[in-house]
């Protein structure tokens, strides 16, 4: 299968109304058992996968365009395309078609799908039935050729018939003659009986009929016809327009005239189908749908042909980089590549993979930054525009280039720094240049979409080479509109410029981590942010709110201590009580960004909230979000309070060996007098084995919570005078409370020692620094 005659793609129609490619791959047409019939077979180039199986229908209608085209329809919705690499293999298949149909090859089209009502009235129609009967093409006849093209428009069956005879008497030349014999008579009922012909003929939506139309000597006739829409008073000048307005420059000459022409032609067709044919309603926007085809499949071919020719791209790239070209012509240049561009929107994916990747080889992105410094606004916008297809198209390729730059230039002419600088130096008023370069500068630095390769990682690569090399660059407007903590300048375009930069620091909040976190620390960049709190613009005062927002989002206890050591709540504290009583949208984002500390029981942060601001806030009551930090604030001292006083208790619990010693104690002078005397003389020895039995407690806190749940059952012996034992009520502890007398007590259950996590640290210290009361018995006198 390896013959290029049978070699297509295959396209699909989507939703839009745009052909999306489906493959390239070898066509044949076989019996095939599973579906009773001949059928289209397409298997993939690549891996002889199956691209297409369509049974061959006797009912479908098949339109063959442009001599390299089959077009169809299997179900409502879904239409179908074979373009075929050679004119011989379209012919081929074509005749096979028409073969299973029991038609003629010579046709462009089998037959036209028509409703079950039409099927009924014409089922008695043979298929040599005559075609529609036009009248002589005379101006005389005009209005009568003018009904019948409108009167057919509502029945497929019958366009289909008007379009074979339109074709076949060669009358569309003869229609085109009469117009110019029209206007050179001033004739004005002549010339809007030929506009309905004309668009008549068009929604009949032919590709046959096009190819005659839109030829290179009879196309302007037919833009001159649509000129004379009988419900404008004066005619249009659309001819005018696209020869003397619309000027072809051939900013490097193209030799080869075939894609001149083609490039001629779709610029017009382009042209009729979008300035001078009314949009069509609802019932007529099938009519035009082989139009939209031909602009397509046109534009495909014309940039195939444009990039199979080497020396015309490698000129314009020459030309575009050296020094020496003009401005004028640099512009026409960037323009033209700006267009090349746009045309690859209309090719599939992996089309479209390699038209970038022969642009970059040829040293696009060198190009752009030279052109992106210049002082032409024109040539900016152009090239802007260029820079996003190639964003768009893939970030990784953008970004490979840049980290190359360092090693050959200094950062001020770094293509992100270029890019970063006419973001700032947008000098429209809504800077809408700025916006998009920031949306480019965005994808560039997200992670989502940098890839991860076995010998290195894209993401940490460009993410410090970002902020080595351009971070700086971004910051720069922040930094000097932020000096000496006040705003140095506050207008409208200014507080633009800062939101959308705030806005870029805060998706790098959000995505980067360590590296933003490090250059907000080195650069006290929070501090400086929250002094834009203090602009007459809100938009600018939320942008920086939102910032620390983020920031504080993470519940990063770096962050936490660095906001708390630069005292940063003060700002925000004092804009909203600035704002009084206003309810308004600072009021509800600041109050929210308390409410996210109180929820979230952010600890270091209520803290520091309520022992510096919480005099000044304990006034708004309108909601309880700061009554409820005061809340969290007690309940933490509360805990904290608690926590030290566990281990100065009357009573503790009693490990396993400190039990036994006590039993053993007792059972050897149970009921003597001498046993107060007894434990001041051993106490010390026998606490020394409990401390070392301690050591080995903390270290295996689970295995001694699980020695005291299985001893719980292990009687002691209780002296007569020894007050009763009081359980906790804690569920998550069997630790008990007991007072202790004047002689040492033995509980009744022996409990292994709790170990509370958090409390490690400082169990350890209170060790070190001195002996808990429930470790040292009271020996009375």
């Amino acid at each position: 299968m390896s013959d290029t005659r049978r070699r297509v793609k295959v396209y699909t129609l989507n939703e839009d109304r745009q052909w999306d490619d489906r493959g390239t791959g070898h066509v044949s047409s076989t019996f095939v058992e599973r579906l009773k019939g001949i059928s289209l077979l397409v298997r993939a180039e690549s891996d002889g996968s199956l691209l297409l199986e369509s049974k061959i229908s006797p009912n479908t209608a098949y339109q063959k365009q442009q001599d390299t085209l089959i077009v169809w329809s299997e179900a409502d919705n879904y239409d179908l395309a074979l373009s075929f690499q050679e004119k011989a293999g379209c012919d081929e298949i074509w005749e096979k078609i028409c073969q299973v149909q029991g038609k003629d090859p010579a046709l462009d089209i089998t037959q036209d799908p028509i409703d079950e009502s039409e099927e009924e009235r014409f089922e008695e129609i043979p298929e040599t039935s005559h075609l529609v009967e036009l009248p002589p093409c005379e101006l005389s006849r005009l209005e009568e050729i003018a009904d019948l093209v409108t009167s057919v428009l509502s029945s497929p069956i019958r366009r289909e018939k008007l379009a074979l005879a339109l074709m076949s008497e060669g009358y569309i030349k003869k229609l085109l003659g009469l117009f110019r014999v029209c206007e050179d008579l001033d004739n004005r009922e002549g010339l809007h009986h030929l506009y309905e012909i004309v668009r008549g003929v068009l929604f009949l939506n032919k590709a046959a009929l096009f190819e005659v139309m839109f030829s290179d000597d009879s196309i302007m006739d037919v833009v001159g016809c649509l000129e004379y829409d009988p419900a404008l008073v004066q005619p249009k000048r659309h001819r005018e327009f696209l020869t003397k307005t619309a000027k072809f420059k051939e900013v490097i000459p193209i030799t080869d005239s075939e894609l001149r022409q083609k490039i001629h032609q779709t610029y017009r067709v382009q042209y009729i189908q979008d300035i001078i044919l009314p949009t069509p309603s609802v019932f007529e926007e099938n009519f035009l749908s082989t139009l939209t085809s031909f602009i397509f499949f046109n534009k495909v071919e014309i940039v195939s042909m444009l990039q199979e020719d080497e020396k015309f791209l490698t000129e314009v790239f020459a030309q575009l980089t050296d020094e020496a070209t003009e401005d004028s012509k640099r512009r026409e240049l960037v323009n033209f590549v700006k267009e090349f561009c746009a045309f690859s929107q209309t090719l599939q994916p992996q089309n479209r993979d390699a038209f970038f990747k022969t642009l970059a080889n040829l040293g696009i992105l060198p190009a752009l930054e030279i052109v992106m410094g210049m002082d032409d606004l024109q040539v900016r916008a152009a090239a802007t525009d260029i820079f996003s297809y190639l964003v768009e198209f893939s970030p990784s390729m953008v970004r490979e280039f840049v980290m190359q730059e360092p090693q050959q230039t200094d950062d001020d002419v770094l293509l992100i720094n270029v890019v970063i600088k006419q973001m700032i130096c947008d000098s429209d008023p809504e800077l809408g240049g700025a916006v998009q370069l920031m949306g480019l500068l965005r994808t560039l630095i997200d992670p989502e979409n940098m890839l991860a390769s076995t010998n290195k990682t894209e993401k940490t690569e460009f993410l410090s080479f970002f902020y080595k090399y351009c971070m700086h660059v971004l910051t720069a407007p922040l930094l000097a509109n932020t000096a000496h903590d006040k705003i140095s300048k506050d207008n409208f375009q200014t507080a633009q410029l800062l939101a959308l930069i705030l806005e870029l620091l805060t998706f790098c909040v959000e995505h980067h981590t360590y590296h933003i976190k490090t250059y907000i620390m080195n650069k006290d960049l929070l501090r400086r942010v929250l002094v834009l709190m203090n602009s007459k613009h809100t938009f600018l005062a939320l942008c920086a709110l939102r910032f620390m927002r983020r920031i504080i989002g993470l519940k990063d206890e770096y962050y936490n201590r660095y906001i708390i050591k630069g005292n940063l709540f003060e700002p925000v504290i004092n804009a909203l009580l600035d704002n009084g009583t206003r309810y308004n949208l600072l009021n509800s984002a600041i109050i929210e960004l308390f409410e996210f500390i109180k929820v979230e029981d952010v600890k270091s942060l209520i803290a520091h909230i309520v022992d510096n601001f919480y005099k000044a806030l304990e006034s708004i009551e309108y909601v309880q979000t700061f009554k409820g930090l005061k809340g969290r604030y007690e309940q933490e001292k509360d805990r904290q309070s608690q926590r030290l006083n566990r281990y100065r208790r009357d009573a503790r619990s009693l490990d396993e060996d400190e039990e036994l010693w006590f039993n053993d104690d007792d059972d050897d002078d149970e009921g003597e007098a001498v046993e107060k005397s007894r434990m001041e003389d051993d106490f010390s020895d026998s606490y020394g084995k409990y401390m070392e039995a301690k050591k080995v407690s903390v270290t295996a806190g689970a295995a001694n919570g699980a020695n005291g749940a299985n001893n719980n059952g292990k009687a002691a012996v209780i002296p007569p005078a020894s007050p009763s034992v009081t359980p906790n009520n804690s569920s998550t502890s069997s630790v008990k409370t007991v007072a202790l007398p004047a002689t040492p007590v033995v509980k009744t259950a022996l409990v292994g020692l709790v170990d509370y996590p958090d409390d490690e640290d400082e169990e350890e210290e209170e060790e070190e620094e001195e002996q808990s009361p429930r470790k040292r018995p009271r020996l009375s006198s």
